[in-house]
């Protein structure tokens, strides 16, 4: 009869679920400390990058460290946000308002720079926009009949577009995994989009992790025909 406390099975079970463990551990710690890291590194970045361009801008005597033994960062991001706020002020006038369709004017005619200024612009503006923002999580037959995938509702299509498809018409944006923000603008007829009973946000967790997150069931299920 073998000697359970010998037996080089066991061993071997032992060593496995000893660095199996160890393993989980690693990566549980891993999905707790990436994003936190990930998120410190790229604040920090912002600030080193804004306190580069803006401190030398500053006068001696506004300056932390004529004052103080040591450097104190985030003054270039304080520098940016008064600009921000000071070009903010001066645009909601009448004059400022028709400088600055004068500048879009004159960026939009150079050749390639005024392409790139102008998808920037309209990012920006819809990222500011809290009134155009995904609406609804939805599933819609992609790219052939029988495979679904996950769209976000943005808005109700009217006019020459609504004609061309027939009847009510849907705009979908359909994210591409796992970087949602590249995608495709789909234009559906409304009853062959399913909406489902989920969030923006669970949409969003759901087609970044490629379908990886936990979530229920019942979520997935759509909540009208």
């Amino acid at each position: 009869m073998t000697d359970p406390l010998n037996d080089p099975l066991n061993e071997t079970k032992t060593k496995r679920g000893f660095f199996g463990a160890l393993r989980t551990y690693f990566l549980t710690g891993l999905v707790v400390t990436g994003p936190v890291g990930l998120t410190f590194l790229l604040i920090t970045w912002v600030i080193d990058l804004l306190d580069g361009w803006f401190k030398p801008l500053l006068p001696a005597q506004f300056q932390p460290e004529q004052y103080l033994p040591y450097d104190i960062p985030g003054v270039g991001l304080v520098v940016a946000l008064i600009i921000v706020l000071l070009v903010g002020g001066f645009t909601a006038n009448f004059l400022g308002r028709r400088l600055i369709a004068i500048g879009d004017n004159i960026i939009t005619q150079m050749p390639a720079i005024g392409t790139v200024y102008n998808a920037l612009r309209q990012i920006f503006k819809a990222a500011i926009d809290n009134n155009r923002s995904f609406s609804e999580v939805a599933m819609i037959e992609y790219p052939r009949k029988g495979v679904w995938a996950i769209g976000f509702v943005t808005n109700d299509i009217k006019g020459q577009i609504a004609n061309q498809v027939g009847g009510e018409t849907i705009a979908i944006f359909l994210p591409t995994t796992p970087n949602p923000t590249s995608g495709f603008l789909l234009f559906l007829p409304k009853e062959d989009v399913k909406i489902l009973d989920m969030t923006v946000e669970e949409g969003a967790r759901l087609v970044i992790s490629a379908g990886l997150t936990n979530e229920e069931k019942s979520n997935l299920m759509p909540a009208s025909e």
